[in-house]
């Protein structure tokens, strides 16, 4: 099962890099440009990875943009733990971004970390912000499902 998944992630994200690149320059609609921070953008379409901290910060996740039809931003990845069943999954669209924060619009799941059998998973909009100084984002919700806290975390 964990290989279908690795496997499914890793065609994900050729498919997206392939068919529906995003470019610094157009991936907003004109619209949205004053919602859209210039270096939040940047940060973000140029990201080196995603983690929560119960499968390790070592090997990171892979978050992939794409635009969509409506020139809407969409983010998608996770992380598959190296050791276990451990899994986070993260599926929306960016709707604004500001100098050290983005809003995500979509669906957060971590399953079987840190405990086999834990499922926490929602659709909401979640803030991720830059604290000081860190090099990433992290969602500002720690502890969503069940008292335990979940730091995940988007590298720039």
């Amino acid at each position: 099962m964990q290989m279908i998944a690795r496997a499914c992630l890793a065609l994900s994200a050729g498919f997206v890099a392939a068919f529906n690149p995003v470019s610094a320059d157009d991936h907003v609609r004109p619209s949205d440009q004053a919602a859209m921070d210039a270096s939040t953008r940047a940060r973000i379409e140029g990201n080196s990875g995603i983690t929560l901290q119960w499968i390790g910060w070592d090997n990171r996740g892979v978050a992939m943009l794409r635009r969509g039809a409506e020139g809407d931003i969409y983010l998608s990845g996770g992380q598959i733990s190296p050791d276990g069943p451990g899994t986070l999954w993260v599926d929306g669209r960016i709707v604004e971004a500001g100098g050290d924060y983005f809003i995500f619009e979509g669906l957060i799941r971590i399953a079987d970390a840190p405990d086999v059998g834990r499922v926490c998973e929602q659709t909401k909009r979640w803030r991720f912000a830059v604290t000081q100084n860190r090099k990433y984002y992290r969602l500002r919700e720690f502890e969503w499902c069940d008292g335990l806290t979940d730091y995940v975390d988007i590298y720039f």
